[in-house]
């Protein structure tokens, strides 16, 4: 008598030992379910941000080569209009 209660109580013990881990396992994939999808997200959101971070720099090439063209045409303007100048002031030279 003793010994089948000792065997059913370890049988008993080992269900429980056995459906826990079985319980715990699930809680653990369903965390791991989660942290991915937030890796994810956290993923997309940084490649959002470096693409809008490529297209700025992108823009300010473009426009810093705009104003080194436009540096260039004023210079050339600005010698124009000195060679003109000079030439109304000083006409005989």
């Amino acid at each position: 008598m003793v010994k089948s209660l000792r065997i059913i109580l370890v049988i008993v013990f080992a269900s429980s030992i056995f459906i826990s881990c079985g319980d715990l396992n699930k809680r653990v994939d369903e965390k791991l379910d989660n942290l991915m999808k937030k890796a994810e997200s956290i993923d997309s959101l940084l490649t959002e941000e470096a693409d809008k971070a490529l297209r700025l720099d992108s823009l300010i090439n473009t426009g810093s080569e705009k104003a080194k063209k436009l540096d260039s045409i004023l210079d050339k303007t600005t010698s124009r209009m000195d060679s003109l100048v000079k030439e109304r002031i000083n006409p005989n030279k």
